[in-house]
């Protein structure tokens, strides 16, 4: 059960963050080789979606081991994906989190939202890896959804109609849900239709204007 959300966690991320999965090349190689962190991550890539080489995921996690060790917060993340799901890598839970957090804390909004759920822990996203923490999670969600990332938008969404992390708030989770929605995010657009069935009129309006001032404020402070 644990591999299967990993293997749903990877393939949702991997999908909304950086799609330069670069073709192989000798160049490529010989500049991954040399130390490039930047080409040992799209070396990675190649491998692991066998653009111009056979598919490999194991050599594709030594790239990205290469690459992370380097601080490249791209890899990072690949790789605390990679033992989230338990590809090219014995899957460790504790492993993946500590990725996660190093790239993480480099503003990485994919591994933000990753930390952000392990920390979330609830029925879809039960990892052990850290102790639950709501607020915790919430704090990660917080800092992609400033970056503009419409998942974590949708997280806090959710977050706010729960009352999981922050004080329960309908307006809030409305606002969350609207930002996510207007970036075509579906389950947001659907998440704000039941929750504005149980606000007043006048809630929905505050919400909306709430929503307006936090894109011209570009996420920030919302």
């Amino acid at each position: 059960m644990a591999r299967i959300f990993g293997i749903l966690i990877a393939v949702l991320f991997l999908s909304l963050g950086h799609t330069a999965s670069a073709q192989y090349s000798s160049e490529l190689l010989k500049k991954a080789q040399y130390g490039d962190a930047e080409a040992q991550f799209r070396l990675g890539n190649a491998y692991k979606t066998g653009r111009g080489v056979i598919q490999d995921f194991v050599e594709a996690i030594k790239w990205y081991r290469l690459a992370a060790e380097q601080g490249y917060a791209d890899a990072q993340n690949y790789l605390g994906v990679a033992y989230d799901s338990g590809d090219g890598v014995e899957q460790d839970f504790v492993e993946a989190v500590k990725w996660y957090r190093l790239a993480a804390e480099q503003g990485n909004a994919e591994a933000q939202i990753n930390l952000g759920n392990f920390y979330y822990n609830d029925f879809f996203f039960y990892r052990k890896g850290v102790e639950q923490d709501f607020v915790e999670a919430v704090k990660w969600w917080q800092m992609a959804a400033e970056q503009g990332n419409a998942y974590a938008q949708f997280r806090l969404g959710i977050a706010y109609h729960r009352g999981k992390g922050v004080v329960q708030d309908l307006v809030y989770s409305y606002v969350w849900f609207s930002l996510g929605a207007w970036q075509q995010h579906g389950f947001s657009s659907a998440r704000k239709k039941n929750v504005a069935a149980r606000m007043t009129p006048e809630q929905i309006a505050e919400a909306q204007k709430l929503a307006r001032e936090c894109v011209r404020k570009e996420y920030k402070d919302c």
